[in-house]
């Protein structure tokens, strides 16, 4: 939550930065650290400083994060060809970056291609929880998550129909963990799917881990969630085979490890 002395700040820096009087940088840099949008604005001033060359060498290493911060903002905003350019030099610089290729998954689904989209998230998804199995002491600490929750909760609800929030809360709360979290991060993942008329294979794999977890911890005493896990399944069964059925046997397999087969 943003304290109200963190509020002012940013509206005297805003006002300051509209009416021409400066520190576009200083605005941009707290924007990013509140976890707030403010995508039309980040936007206009974002590209004012990474469209001058002086300015860009200015920011130092903060040159990369303000080029993932526009890519998100223009997405927001509908600009998919300034989207497209930032994720270029992001991929450039950080060729094997996750973090970057899910800008280009979310690049994708603004542009409709949903197929491509899902192939893109699927296969983030199945590196994540690689990750997750042969890393888990490399995790972030878990009050990170917390308050990324926070942040995601406020964006839902000034935002409800954006499927990428539903998605990214469910992501949050299924690395926080517990019944409770994981239960919730489930129906996040349900609305996700919901909202892109059925059409995102990262919910539907996020449901089957959420299931799975759950099953763990209640001892597998959910009937209601055997059902949902076994209709899940299918679902991305079906995705898998018109979109990737190469690896169709890699999910099959990785179903079986998760007891949704």
């Amino acid at each position: 939550m943003v304290s109200k002395t963190e509020e002012s700040q940013l509206q005297q820096l805003e006002n300051q930065v509209e009416n021409g009087g400066g520190g576009a940088r200083e605005y941009l840099s707290l924007v990013r650290k509140l976890k707030l949008r403010r995508s039309d604005k980040v936007l206009k001033h974002g590209l004012a400083l990474l469209n001058d060359p002086k300015k860009r060498s200015a920011l130092g290493p903060d040159e990369w994060s303000l080029y993932e911060q526009v890519a998100i903002a223009a997405l927001d905003c509908q600009c998919l060809e300034v989207a497209k350019d930032c994720i270029k030099v992001l991929q450039k610089k950080f060729p094997d970056s996750k973090r970057v290729g899910r800008l280009d998954a979310m690049l994708l689904e603004a542009k409709g291609s949903w197929a491509e989209a899902e192939k893109a998230y699927s296969s983030l998804l199945e590196d994540n929880a690689l990750d997750q199995i042969m890393m888990p002491g490399e995790n972030l600490p878990k009050y990170t998550f917390h308050c990324k929750s926070f942040c995601y909760e406020e964006l839902i609800l000034s935002e409800p129909t954006i499927p990428l929030h539903h998605l990214a809360y469910a992501d949050v709360l299924y690395t926080i963990g517990g019944l409770e979290n994981l239960q919730t991060a489930k129906k996040y993942y349900a609305s996700t799917i919901e909202l892109t008329g059925g059409r995102n294979t990262r919910a539907l794999y996020g449901i089957c881990l959420c299931t799975s977890a759950i099953a763990q911890l209640t001892k597998g005493k959910n009937n209601e969630d055997k059902e949902i896990s076994r209709l899940t399944a299918a679902a991305l069964e079906k995705d898998y085979k018109q979109i990737c059925p190469d690896k169709v046997s890699l999910l099959a397999s990785t179903l079986k490890a998760m007891k949704l087969q």
